[in-house]
């Protein structure tokens, strides 16, 4: 390949990488003000009234929230680190995330419409499920490690 061409290539690659920055740059700042003004409402003390440290409850409150509240997988990165920094489980954080993108209580009426109802609740019990013995094994695993 010519120099020009890698250069080409790379100033292409460059000017897409900036592009999708730029697009996805206000998504990033509504989760960053969205979750400064969850913190103002709902203090960290309440969220660890709520999420105990047990690996069931912790797990289960996780997974159900994560359902209900859908997401993409981008803005996990920043609720996650949000969410350990206030105290709450591994626990409870996995399983929100997995859910968080996996389960979707709020897209199951377009998804039965596009899929069908069997398949629909089938892929989205089956998620719920393995998020909670995802969450629960990718924790320990992680306890133990550190």
């Amino acid at each position: 390949m010519k120099k020009e061409t890698k250069r080409k290539n790379f100033l292409s690659t460059l000017f897409r990488a900036a592009k999708e920055f730029a697009l996805n740059s206000p998504i990033f700042i509504g989760v960053i003000l969205c979750i400064g003004l969850f913190n103002t409402f709902i203090s960290t003390q309440t969220l660890q009234k709520i999420f105990t440290g047990n690996v069931f409850s912790d797990t289960i409150l996780g997974s159900i929230t994560g359902s209900i509240i859908a997401g993409n997988p981008i803005n996990s990165y920043i609720i996650g680190k949000q969410l350990l920094s206030d105290g709450i489980s591994l626990y409870a954080i996995i399983a929100f995330l997995i859910c968080w993108v996996t389960v979707g209580i709020v897209q199951l009426p377009y998804e039965i419409s596009v899929m069908g109802k069997k398949f629909a609740f089938t892929r989205n019990l089956l998620s719920f499920l393995f998020a909670i013995l995802i969450a629960i094994i990718g924790s320990t695993i992680l306890g133990v490690i550190s």
